[in-house]
């Protein structure tokens, strides 16, 4: 057992073989009422049936109707605590999907998997090729392919928090499947092989060296050809996953890659900073967008004041100098 004292504000989000008191997560920004500058959600459809689902997963999607030709597929994780429905209103990806013609997945976590909705990224065995959690994902999106028209080359991931960590687990175990993935909030892959380890982590960071990091992605998929880009998300006040897994997911990438640190090019904004790395022929491999006074949870747009959290999920969507969803459909090319 590791000899360490773990922070009570981390304590609901993992559970394992271990018994963690139920506490209460503390709120990272003063409740606001959000803002509608989008068209309301559409309806997500439950799929019943996907294929072989080793991780006991549940899938819904939304399809936007009269697209003509092979449209993009966006993967989102939730975080724990919360669900495809509640996410996808608070976050508004379906809305972009009607608007640009792009289609939808969400896998959705099961109580009876983890009581506290997180995806399991901390078990070696549940994020390992076509086994666990990261299997039912795998197949979710096959069907997808199968039965709608998807453009193979413009599969996307996007994750939060522990759906964050899950994204980065997809992106190093299949990097041939996806175009790009966002990692907001998350940690690196292969960050923890447990639950108190986990807890460790996301609290302190690790102390592996770059090399290590990168060869976590290498040894999972040693004969990749290439590499999706990535994009790394995370706040500079983040109490519930420190900000030196934001790094430590930097340094993963570039090691992955074999590119240096030093090459990154930084572009300031207000409410934040953006640093990019390139490959030689001057294309976006990886952003790391850091969110100042900014806490853990999912980057929308203007708020107004006055407004309560309806559940779990709307605690950790949270006001920010810039959207998430919004950032990533114009990087991704998802704009019709």
């Amino acid at each position: 057992m590791m000899n360490f004292k773990v922070p009570s504000r981390l304590r609901r989000l993992l559970v394992d073989s271990v018994e963690l008191p139920q506490l209460q997560f503390p709120m990272t920004q003063p409740p606001r009422r959000r803002v509608s500058k989008r068209p309301a959600p559409q309806r997500l459809a439950d799929v019943l049936w996907f294929g072989r689902n080793p991780g006991d997963l549940r899938m819904l999607e939304y399809v936007p109707p009269g697209v003509k030709g092979p449209m993009p597929l966006v993967v989102v994780l939730h975080g724990c605590h919360q669900n495809a429905e509640d996410f996808d209103r608070a976050s508004g990806w379906t809305a972009l999907a009607r608007e640009h013609g792009f289609a939808v997945l969400y896998a959705e976590q099961k109580t009876s998997n983890n009581p506290n909705l997180c995806f399991n990224w901390f078990r070696p065995s549940l994020v390992t090729r076509d086994r666990g959690e990261l299997g039912s994902i795998r197949e979710m999106i096959d069907f997808s392919c199968r039965v709608h028209k998807i453009d193979a080359d413009r599969i996307f991931v996007m994750g939060l928090s522990a759906g964050g960590a899950m994204a980065a687990a997809l992106l190093a175990t299949y990097p041939e499947l996806f175009a790009a993935g966002a990692i907001i909030g998350g940690l690196p892959f292969g960050a923890a092989r447990d639950a108190m380890a986990a807890l460790d982590v996301m609290a302190r960071g690790s102390t592996r060296t770059a090399e290590k990091w990168g060869e976590l992605v290498r040894e999972v998929s040693p004969e990749a050809a290439r590499y999706p880009a990535v994009s790394i998300w995370h706040g500079d006040e983040d109490e519930v996953v420190s900000f030196a897994n934001a790094e430590a997911s930097v340094a993963q990438w570039l090691a992955a890659r074999e590119r240096p640190r030093t090459k990154g090019r930084l572009r300031l904004f207000d409410g934040g900073e953006r640093r990019e790395w390139r490959d030689d022929y001057g294309n976006l491999i990886l952003e790391l967008v850091t969110l100042n006074d900014f806490g853990h949870g999912l980057p929308v747009g203007s708020v107004v004041e006055g407004w309560e959290p309806a559940n779990d999920t709307e605690r950790f969507i949270l006001p920010a100098a810039l959207s998430a969803p919004e950032e990533l459909v114009k990087s991704w090319n998802l704009a019709a």
